[in-house]
C-alpha cells in the first residue's frame, strides 16, 4: 500500500491577495479554478511536485455562515498550521516574498537549532509561510 499527499487547503480572505502571493511572489502554477456560490477555488501545483494540488479558499466557501464565522475569526488571528515550502535559493525566495505586498516577515534566513535553514512570513491573509532551504 502506497500513501502520498494529493492536495493541501489553505485558508484565504481574498482570493486575489493569495494569488498575487502564491502564483505571481512564490511563482505557483494555476492549475484550476472553480466558481460556486459567490465563492472561488483555486488550485495551484508547483512545478517540481505537480501532483500535489494547493488549493486556496475562502472561509464560507462550501460552508454553513457559522461554521464560515468561526473559520474567518481564526485565520484573521494567524491560527491556522504553518505551510512549508522548500526553495533552491532560499536568500532569493526571502527577498522576492519579503517585498510582496501584504507580507508580514517574522523571521529572516537562520540557522535553526535542528539543522534546517529557513525564514518565516505571513502571507497576505495571515496564515504563517515558512520556507526552508533545500
Amino acid at each position: 500500500m502506497t500513501i502520498s499527499i494529493s492536495t493541501v487547503h489553505i485558508l484565504v480572505d481574498d482570493p486575489e491577495a493569495a494569488l498575487a502571493f502564491y502564483r505571481d511572489t512564490l511563482g505557483l502554477k494555476v492549475f484550476n479554478e472553480v466558481a460556486n456560490g459567490g465563492f472561488r477555488w483555486v488550485v495551484l501545483t508547483t512545478e517540481s511536485q505537480p501532483e500535489i494540488q494547493i488549493v486556496l479558499s475562502q472561509p464560507h466557501a462550501g460552508r454553513s455562515q457559522e461554521d464560515g464565522d468561526a473559520l474567518a475569526a481564526l485565520l484573521a488571528k494567524g491560527e491556522f498550521r504553518t505551510v512549508q515550502f522548500r526553495s533552491d535559493d532560499l536568500d532569493a525566495t526571502f527577498e522576492k516574498v519579503a517585498a510582496a505586498p501584504g507580507v508580514e516577515v517574522l523571521q529572516e534566513p537562520a540557522t535553526q537549532p535542528w539543522g534546517a535553514r529557513d525564514a518565516a512570513v505571513r502571507d497576505p491573509a495571515g496564515n504563517m509561510v515558512r520556507i526552508e532551504q533545500a
